[in-house]
């Protein structure tokens, strides 16, 4: 449902760009994204990962569709893809997907930890100034068909929508700091929204301060898999700097005690805009349409009643699934 919002009226001589976000299908309004989860893996292509993480496969459009379409059914209606250059992301597929099961998808640029490529891999080879460049090709010109797999380059039309990039456990190394200083260049050319991952929640405070002192807009700054570390402290710190969390743990903890709910219950009230949900289901197991539990569904179904249950208001809820991922992936 869109909400009625007051605006100052802007002189006649500017006329701003309506906020968007960038789909694999093409740009969207920002207010008709609609419900979202935030971290998704929809497409992860045989390749390098698989090879040496072969629980990581999810090739099949057809699986995909059939698991969006159930997500669609329960109200979902926008997933962002975190699978980044040459390590299993496939434009072709995603859209394909986005078109039969009608979710919108946002298709990332950037790269991954370095365990997800071969040795000496490009990513290694590229200095700063050179993966800014790449990541903004793939924002402004189109993903490349074969995933800069070579040896010949051919862009499609379909553009990424956001920067992903990954940090280590604990601290950043020199190759994760040049990536991190890459998707800030890009970010600050494009106005493409940034997306991270933190190893176990960990080192997230020192990628906030590299965004920071890069210039970074840190309302459009994602960092996941925070709730992996639950510590109220450390998140408030966070909270406090403007980025938003990204929450992925809610079906995986194993003990009675739910650290991801907690952490929303404490969290959203006193941050209503900076909390957003997914679930980072990277393995067939995950995915009923490959056999698995819970589905992708879950957070929809299952969770959101948990967070009902457990005082979480409708309109923190919708924050959440709604407002939150429109403001903070929205381009600047």
């Amino acid at each position: 449902m869109r909400r009625k919002i007051l605006t100052l009226v802007k002189p006649a001589t500017q006329n701003p760009k309506p906020a968007f976000i960038r789909t694999v299908l093409g740009d969207v309004p920002s207010h008709d994204f609609g419900v979202c989860y935030a971290h998704e893996h929809i497409i992860i292509d045989p390749g390098y990962v698989t090879e040496k993480y072969p629980v990581y496969q999810l090739d099949s459009v057809e699986k995909a569709v059939v698991e969006l379409k159930e997500f669609y059914a329960a109200g979902g209606r926008a997933m962002i893809d975190s699978m980044p250059c040459d390590c299993g992301r496939n434009v072709l597929k995603l859209a394909a997907v986005s078109k039969q099961s009608n979710v919108h998808i946002v298709c990332p640029t950037g790269l991954h930890l370095q365990k997800y490529y071969p040795p000496h891999h490009w990513g290694e080879r590229l200095n700063e100034d050179g993966l800014a460049a790449l990541f903004i090709a793939d924002i402004e010109e189109g993903v490349d068909a074969r995933d800069y797999g070579g040896p010949l380059l051919r862009r499609t039309p379909h553009r990424a929508g956001v920067i992903k990039v990954a940090g280590g456990r604990d601290k950043l190394s020199a190759h994760e700091i040049k990536l991190f200083r890459a998707a800030a260049q890009a970010h600050l050319k494009t106005g493409c929204p940034i997306l991270t991952h933190t190893e176990e929640g960990t080192a997230a405070l020192e990628q906030v301060e590299i965004f920071r002192a890069g210039g970074v807009n840190l309302q459009h700054v994602v960092l996941s898999h925070t709730d992996r570390k639950p510590d109220l402290k450390y998140h408030r710190e966070l909270l406090q700097s403007g980025v938003c969390l990204e929450y992925d743990s809610a079906f995986r903890w194993q003990s009675a005690e739910n650290p991801t709910l907690h952490l929303i219950v404490q969290l959203a009230p006193e941050f209503p805009g900076q909390i957003l949900l997914g679930m980072d289901a990277a393995r067939q197991s995950y995915w009923k349409s490959y056999g698995g539990a819970p589905g992708l569904s879950f957070l929809l179904t299952t969770f959101s009643s948990q967070l009902r249950a457990a005082g979480l208001s409708e309109n923190l809820l919708q924050n959440i699934f709604v407002h939150n991922p429109a403001r903070a992936y929205a381009f600047v």
